[in-house]
C-alpha cells in the first residue's frame, strides 16, 4: 500500500476526482434498516422428536430453523431415487453435496412401489432404504415426501390405479386412510434407523402435496392424520411439512409449510410468452409466489396466509429448472434460475429448496401395460414424456452437470458460510418499489438487516424482457447507529446483472463496510488464517470500504487505497487469482481476500480434499469423490483443475499428470485423456407422413398430446453405435438434434427414451440405457420423430420455433452425435 497516497493524496486530485464525480446525476436508493429485529418466538410449532442420541438439536422458531441451537439455512435438491439407476446414486449425491446441497429431498411416489395391490418394491432402483443410507455416508441430510399424494408429474398423482377406481382419496375415508397406514407402515420400516432421534439424518417428513382441499373429511383434519399415521409408523422427524401455496389448508402449529416459485408455468395453456413472473420481484407482505399448478381449487386464503408470523419462510420448490409439457414447453436459462436466489432470499427465504435439481427417467410400469407418467390419456391435467423427466434440472437425468449448476454453486456457498448470519435479519423494503411485477423500470432490490450488518439483494434480471441498465447508481442504508452511502463511485447495473453485497461484514475482526462484490465463501486454515472469496460482476467496477483505522494493517499493492472521512476506499481492484488484498492485525490470524472474475467463480467447486477444506477451480466438471476429487468432460480430453491451497505433494492421479504449475495462489494440475473418435451410422427407415392436427380438450381445455395411433405418422431412423462405444470412457452421450413434435429412442419394441422438441438438446448417456444387455451385441437402436405441425397450438420459446418454409409440418433429424465423457480422479 502506497502510505504517501493515503495520507496526503486525496488532499488534491483524489478528492477532486471524487467530487466530481459524485457531482454528476446520479440516484441514490434509499432504504431504512434501522428498525431492531424482534426476538424469534418459540412454542407455537409442535413437530417431531428433535434430538439426536449424540445430542444434537433440530428446531424451528418463527423466524429460521436451528441446528444445536444456532441459525441454519440449508440448501435443499430434489433428486427421485426411483427414476434414477441405483448404480448411479453415489456418484450423483456427491455431485449435489460438492454444488453446496446440504438436504436432499425425494418423493416417494406409491406406484413406484405398490403398482399392484399388496405388491411392494423396495429394491434396485426402488430402494429407498439405501438410497437413504448413502445420502448419510456421504453427509447430507434427507427429508422424504411420503405423499400419498405427491404431483409429481405423475400417474394419478403417484397413487396407484387400483386404488384411485376404488376409494375415494385425499381425505379421512376409513378404506383410503387403511391402505395409507399400511403404505406408511411400508416407508417407516425402510426409514427404520434412519430418522434423527435414532442418529439418522432424516430430518424431515412432507405430507401430501398441494393440499387445498376442505370438504368433508378433508381440510387440516386430514393432514392432521396423515401427521398421527406418520408418526405411529415410526417417522417421528424434527420438521414436517407441507406445500404451502395456492390456498393449502393444514393444522396450524402441527407442520410448517414450505413454498416455491417457477420462472414459467409450464402447466399453463398460454400458447404465448407469459408477462413478467413474480419470481424475480422482491415480496415483502406475502410468501406465495404465483400460480404454481397446483391441481385443485381452493375456495379461500390457505392457512399459509394467517401463519407468516408464525413460521419461518421455508422453501422447497423454486424451480432450478421447468418440465416440457405436451402444449407449453418451456426452455429456461442458467440466468432464468440463478437471478431468483437474490430475489428469494432478500424476500425473507430461510430455506433454499429446488425442484428439480437433478433429472430422471420414469421406471417402466411392472406390468407392462400402462405408463406412469401424468397424462391425459389417463385424466391428467397434464401431458408430460412417458418416460423422460428431464426438468432442464442442473443435473440432467444421466448426471450432466448444466450450466446453470455454475451459476448457482457460489450462491450456495455463500449460504453455508454466511447463512447462519443471515437467517437472523429481517427483509427491509425500499423508499421506493415497483408497482407490481410486471413494471420493469424501477430498481428491484432489498436489504436484509441486522443491528449495523446486512446484505444488499439486487435484481435486474426478468425472463424474456429485457430490463433498462440503471445508471449512476448509489445507496444509502440507514442500519441501527449508522447510515452507509456507496459506492463512492456511482455504478450502472445493466440488464441482467444480479447480486448480492455485504454490509459491515466482519473480515477475521477487521470491518468491511461494504463491498460492491458478492461474498461467495470463507475459509478457516487454522494458524495460517482466514481466506474470504468475493466475487466481482461484470460491467461493475469493485470497490471496498473500510474503516479509516484499518489503513495501517491493510496491504493491497495493486489497488487505489484513499482515505475519505472514516472511511479507507479502495479501488481499481483486478480480479484474479493472487491475493486481492491481506490483512495483518498484530495478535490476529492473517486474512486473505481472494476475488475472482465472474468467469471464475462460475467454475469454483469448494469442499474437502486432503483433509482441508479447498477451493478447486476447472472449466471441467468437478466434483469431491470419496477421498478425493473427480473431474468429468464432455467431448475435450483435456483436463485442469487448480486448487488452494496447494496439496502437500502430488495426488494419485488416473491419468499422468502434466508438470505442476501455478497460477497466482493456486497449484495447478493437468492431464490428457486418450482421445475417443466416435460416430454413429444413421440410416432413415421411414419417410414421415401427414400428421393429424392436434386435438383440443382434456381438464385444461387445451392441447392435447397426440393417441398412440397417430405414431404411425412418425419417421423413423435406425442408429447403429460403434462397438464397445464406452470402453475407456465414464460414458457416452447419444445427443439427438430433431426437429418435430415427440421423439422417441427404442431399442427394438421396447421404449428406452422419449422428448417432446422444445430447443434443447436431447441426451442419453449410454452407460444408463435399460434393456440394452451390451452395446456390443445388441442390434440398432431405433428413433421415431413425429411432425410438429405447422399450426400446433403449443407454446415453443421464440428461438426454438422452427422456419417451417411454407410446409405444413416437420419431422427432421439435424445430426446426432456420441459425446464421450472423460474421467480424471485424483486421490491424495
Amino acid at each position: 500500500m502506497n502510505k504517501k497516497r493515503i495520507a496526503a493524496g486525496l488532499l488534491g486530485a483524489c478528492v477532486g476526482s471524487f467530487v466530481s464525480s459524485l457531482s454528476q446525476a446520479q440516484t441514490l436508493l434509499q432504504i431504512d434498516a434501522s428498525a431492531p429485529v424482534p426476538a424469534p418466538q418459540t412454542g407455537h410449532l409442535q413437530l417431531g422428536s428433535a434430538v439426536s442420541p449424540k445430542g444434537e438439536t433440530l428446531g424451528a422458531n418463527n423466524q429460521y430453523l436451528t441446528r444445536n441451537a444456532m441459525p441454519w439455512l440449508p440448501v435443499m435438491g430434489e433428486f427421485h431415487y426411483s427414476r434414477s439407476p441405483a448404480e448411479s446414486w453415489e456418484g450423483e449425491l456427491r455431485k449435489m453435496k460438492s454444488a453446496g446441497i446440504t438436504i436432499v429431498a425425494s418423493y416417494v411416489i406409491w406406484n413406484h412401489h405398490e403398482e399392484q395391490e399388496g405388491q411392494f418394491i423396495w429394491r434396485g432402483n426402488r430402494d429407498l432404504r439405501r438410497f437413504v443410507e448413502l445420502a448419510s455416508k456421504i453427509g447430507l441430510d434427507v427429508v422424504v415426501r411420503i405423499g400419498p399424494w405427491v404431483h409429481a408429474e405423475a400417474r394419478f398423482g403417484g397413487i396407484p390405479d387400483w386404488v384411485v377406481t376404488a376409494m375415494p382419496t385425499r381425505g379421512n375415508d376409513p378404506q383410503y386412510l387403511a391402505v395409507v397406514e399400511r403404505l406408511y407402515g411400508q416407508i417407516g420400516q425402510q426409514l427404520k434407523g434412519q430418522m434423527w432421534k435414532d442418529g439418522g439424518r432424516v430430518v424431515g417428513i412432507q405430507l401430501e402435496n398441494e393440499y387445498n382441499l376442505n370438504g368433508p373429511a378433508q381440510g387440516a383434519a386430514h393432514i392432521s392424520k396423515l401427521k398421527s399415521l406418520a408418526r405411529q409408523a415410526g417417522m417421528d422427524a424434527p420438521l414436517y411439512t407441507v406445500t404451502g401455496w395456492d390456498g393449502t389448508i393444514y393444522p396450524s402449529g402441527e407442520v410448517t409449510p414450505v413454498f416455491g416459485g417457477y420462472p414459467d408455468e409450464p402447466w399453463g395453456v398460454s400458447t404465448s410468452e407469459l408477462p413478467p413472473k413474480e419470481t424475480y420481484a422482491f415480496r415483502f407482505d406475502s410468501r406465495v409466489s404465483g400460480d404454481l399448478g397446483a391441481q385443485t381449487a381452493a375456495t379461500a386464503p390457505g392457512t399459509a396466509e394467517t401463519d407468516i408470523g408464525l413460521t419461518p419462510f421455508l422453501g422447497a420448490e423454486y424451480g432450478a429448472g421447468l418440465p416440457a409439457m405436451y402444449r407449453r414447453r418451456t426452455l429456461v436459462s442458467a440466468d432464468d434460475i440463478a437471478s431468483m436466489l437474490p430475489v428469494q432470499l432478500g424476500s425473507g427465504v430461510n430455506l433454499m429448496g429446488y425442484y428439480m435439481f437433478h433429472g430422471g427417467r420414469n421406471p417402466l410400469s411392472v406390468n407392462g401395460v400402462n405408463t406412469l407418467e401424468e397424462s391425459t390419456l389417463s385424466g391428467g391435467y397434464n401431458d408430460t414424456p412417458a418416460i423422460n423427466y428431464d426438468f432442464n434440472a442442473p443435473l440432467g437425468p444421466d448426471g450432466q452437470q448444466r450450466p446453470v449448476l455454475n451459476k448457482l454453486r457460489p450462491f450456495h456457498y455463500f449460504l453455508q458460510d454466511f447463512g447462519p448470519a443471515l437467517a437472523t435479519m429481517t427483509v427491509r423494503k425500499p423508499a421506493s418499489t415497483p408497482a407490481d411485477a410486471a413494471e420493469l423500470s424501477a430498481p428491484r432490490w432489498s436489504v436484509r438487516a441486522k443491528g449495523d450488518s446486512g446484505f444488499l439483494f439486487f435484481n435486474n434480471h426478468v425472463r424474456q424482457y429485457a430490463m433498462p441498465a440503471q445508471k449512476q447508481i448509489r445507496f444509502s442504508v440507514k442500519l441501527a447507529t449508522e447510515t452507509l452511502q456507496f459506492p463512492q463511485q456511482p455504478v450502472d447495473i445493466a440488464n441482467g446483472a444480479y447480486f448480492i453485497w455485504p454490509l459491515n461484514l466482519d473480515l477475521g475482526g477487521t470491518r468491511l463496510r461494504y463491498a460492491t462484490a458478492q461474498p461467495v465463501a470463507r475459509l478457516d486454515h487454522g494458524k495460517d488464517g482466514l481466506v474470504y472469496v468475493f466475487s466481482a460482476q461484470a460491467g461493475i467496477p469493485v470497490e471496498l470500504g473500510f474503516d479509516a483505522a484499518s489503513s495501517t494493517h491493510i496491504s493491497a499493492p495493486h489497488a487505489r487505497s484513499q482515505l475519505l472521512g472514516d472511511k479507507l476506499v479502495l479501488d481499481q481492484l483486478q480480479p484474479g487469482l493472487d491475493a486481492a488484498l491481506t490483512i495483518k492485525r498484530p495478535g490476529a490470524r492473517p486474512v486473505t481476500v481472494l476475488l475472482l472474475t465472474p468467469e471464475q467463480t462460475q467454475q469454483l467447486s469448494i469442499g474437502e480434499l486432503a483433509g482441508q477444506r479447498r477451493l478447486v477451480l476447472s472449466a471441467q466438471d468437478s466434483h469431491f469423490a470419496a477421498g478425493g476429487l473427480d473431474v468429468l468432460s464432455a467431448g475435450a480430453p483435456s483436463l485442469r483443475v487448480a486448487v488452494f491451497p496447494a496439496l502437500p505433494k502430488l495426488p494419485k492421479s488416473s491419468l499422468p499428470l502434466k508438470p505442476a504449475a501455478r497460477d497466482g495462489l493456486f497449484q495447478v494440475l493437468a492431464a490428457e485423456h486418450a482421445p475417443s473418435q466416435l460416430a454413429a451410422k444413421v440410416t432413415q427407415v421411414r419417410e414421415a407422413q401427414k400428421a393429424p392436427p392436434v386435438m383440443i380438450g382434456g381438464l385444461a381445455r387445451a392441447a392435447l398430446q397426440p393417441i398412440p395411433e397417430t405414431f404411425k405418422a412418425a419417421a423413423a431412423w435406425q442408429i447403429e453405435l460403434p462397438k464397445q462405444a464406452l470402453k475407456g470412457l465414464d460414458d457416452v452421450l447419444l445427443q439427438i438434434d430433431f426437429v418435430g413434435d415427440i421423439g422417441r429412442l427404442f431399442a427394438g419394441t421396447k421404449m428406452l427414451d422419449d422428448w417432446y422438441y422444445n430447443g434443447q438438446q436431447w441426451q442419453i448417456g449410454l452407460k444408463g440405457l435399460k434393456g440394452l444387455k451390451s452395446l456390443k451385441t445388441k442390434g440398432p437402436l431405433n428413433l421415431s420423430v413425429l411432425p410438429l405441425r405447422a399450426d400446433a397450438p403449443i407454446y415453443l420459446p421464440r428461438e426454438a420455433r422452427p422456419d417451417f418454409k411454407g410446409e405444413a409440418q416437420i419431422a427432421a433429424l439435424r445430426k446426432i452425435d456420441l459425446i464421450p465423457v472423460y474421467r480424471w480422479s485424483l486421490r491424495p
